[in-house]
Order: structure tokens, then C-alpha cells, then sequence
């Protein structure tokens, strides 16, 4: 399979005492670059979640966004009540810090009742929530590896297409090449006698022979045709194939940039145009491919 480095998931689960809520989503990136956004009551799990998004995603600018949120169906059944022995802790340090800096601004109630464990009913274990939390990323990797499976398919075969075009072209330019050569040959020899009215035939033909084969761009063909075999290859093949795909780009561009410059027809540089806008075309796709 070809996998894209675009991709995103959203999912959630009810755990009774609050709703647990994971978001995944990814964009093109040279390495694998991991980032949370989680919130406090998660933190302790960010290196498992590491952990196991590493083992399953190979490239991408990755983040993991993630938290509790209350249960609409306990919400209004559940009576509140603080965790005395936290709010007698954060007391006893709330008079430790003020009669070091007496001008420090004491705790508000919002603020005590958002300290991590104050609301104790509404705690859960942190085994059940590491559990959990865990098998809930699983299942969001699940799908987020999904979404980059059906991204990829479609790149995959937007860059065959493109494929297949450059094939045509290779196609249409080989038979070119004897008529412009001659062609160009003619004229060359023309403006040659006219230049040099004593230069002997023999010499004429000699120059026009060596300069010829400096015109030649049959082996520029020949090495376009390899580097898309080599690219219908790799994208058959599957994997991470993004960072070998770039490197066919780059051999793929300068045969193009090459039979460009060395073309002495206008249908020739026309074709090295066309193949050169369809490798631009296939590199800015395989930039998203993992």
C-alpha cells in the first residue's frame, strides 16, 4: 500500500464518569515530528501514546490532540463533592507561600475546584484510564491509518497517470530524432559552405558528425524510459516510497531539463516542456506520500 502523510480521525468513548476524546491529524514532513495537545489528566500517557503512534506511522508532521469532557449522563446525577484532604493540603501550602510573600494573591475557588483531584468523584483510576486511553488510540489509528491509505491510492494513481503521459511522450519523440538530426545536419553543412567556401566535404562532414553526436538524445530517452520503470516499480512495490520517489524526480527532471537544451526541433522541446510540467505535476503529489 501507498500511504499519504495527510490524514485525520476523531473518536471518543463514554468511560461513565466522563467521555474520553482523541483527535489525530497529520500533514507532509521530512521525519516523523509527534506533538500533544492533551490535557492534564492525560499527561501521564504521553510517552505510551508515543510509543505507539511511532510504531505505526513512518513520516508526517503529527499531532495528537486528546482530554476528558463530562458526561452528559451524569452530569446531573452525580452530587460534586471536594477531596477534603487536597483542599487541606492546598491550604496548609497556601499559608506556607503567603507568609514567605505576604503580597501573594490567595487561591480563588475556580481555581481550586480546577486543581487536578479537588472533585474527586469525578477521578478515575489512572490503570482504567491508561487502558483505556490506550485501546482508544488503537482504534483511531485504525482509521487515521485508513484515511492515509485512501489518500494514497489516489496520489498513487494521479502519479501512473502522469506516468503513462511521459511514456507517450518518450514514444513520440524517438522516431523524431533521425529526421531532426538530418534536418539540422542540412542546414548546418549549408551554412557552413556558405561560411567556408574552400572547407572540403570530408571536413564539413566530420564537424557536423562530432557536433551530432553532442545533439544526440536518444540516451536521454532511453534513461527517461528506465526512471519510469523504475518509478511504476517502487509505487507497485508500496511502503514508505516517498523519499525514493523524490529521488526518481530529481533524475527524472534532469533527462527532461537535458533533452530540453540538447533539442534541435521544436516538436522535441516541446515534448521536454510537456515532460517536464508532468514532473512537476508528480513531485509536488509525492511530496504528501509517507
Amino acid at each position: 500500500m501507498i500511504y499519504s502523510m495527510t490524514g485525520f480521525a476523531a473518536v471518543q468513548r463514554d468511560l461513565g464518569l466522563a467521555i474520553l476524546h482523541l483527535e489525530l491529524k497529520s500533514v507532509n514532513s521530512r521525519y516523523l515530528d509527534i506533538n500533544f495537545r492533551i490535557g492534564e489528566e492525560l499527561r501521564f500517557l504521553e510517552m505510551p501514546l508515543r510509543e505507539l503512534i511511532a510504531a505505526r506511522i513512518g513520516r508526517g508532521k503529527f499531532e495528537c490532540r486528546g482530554g476528558l469532557m463530562p458526561s452528559s449522563a451524569t452530569a446531573g446525577t452525580r452530587e460534586l463533592a471536594a477531596n477534603p484532604e487536597l483542599l487541606a493540603q492546598l491550604a496548609k501550602l497556601q499559608d506556607q507561600v503567603r507568609s514567605i510573600l505576604p503580597d501573594t494573591t490567595p487561591l480563588s475557588v475556580a481555581e481550586v475546584l480546577r486543581w487536578p483531584g479537588v472533585l474527586g468523584d469525578q477521578t478515575l483510576p489512572q490503570d482504567i484510564l491508561q487502558s483505556e486511553c490506550l485501546a482508544l488510540a488503537a482504534t483511531a489509528l485504525d482509521e487515521f491509518i485508513a484515511t492515509r491509505e485512501r489518500e494514497g491510492a489516489k496520489l498513487a494513481a494521479m502519479i501512473l497517470e502522469r506516468v503513462a503521459r511521459m511514456r507517450e511522450l518518450v514514444t513520440q519523440a524517438e522516431p523524431l530524432l533521425p529526421r531532426a538530426l538530418a534536418d539540422y545536419q542540412e542546414r548546418l553543412a549549408t551554412k557552413l559552405r556558405e561560411a567556408v567556401a574552400n572547407l572540403d566535404e570530408e571536413r564539413i562532414r566530420q564537424e557536423i558528425g562530432v557536433y551530432a553526436t553532442r545533439i544526440d538524445v536518444a540516451e536521454e530517452l532511453s534513461r527517461l524510459a528506465t526512471h519510469l520503470s523504475e518509478l511504476e516499480r517502487v509505487l507497485k512495490k508500496g511502503g514508505a516510497v516517498g523519499k525514493r520517489l523524490d529521488f526518481l524526480m530529481q533524475e527524472l527532471n534532469r533527462e527532461a531539463n537535458t533533452l530540453s537544451s540538447k533539442s534541435v526541433s521544436a516538436e522535441i522541446t516541446a515534448i521536454g516542456l510537456e515532460m517536464k510540467l508532468m514532473i512537476e505535476q508528480m513531485r509536488e503529489q509525492i511530496q504528501n506520500l509517507e
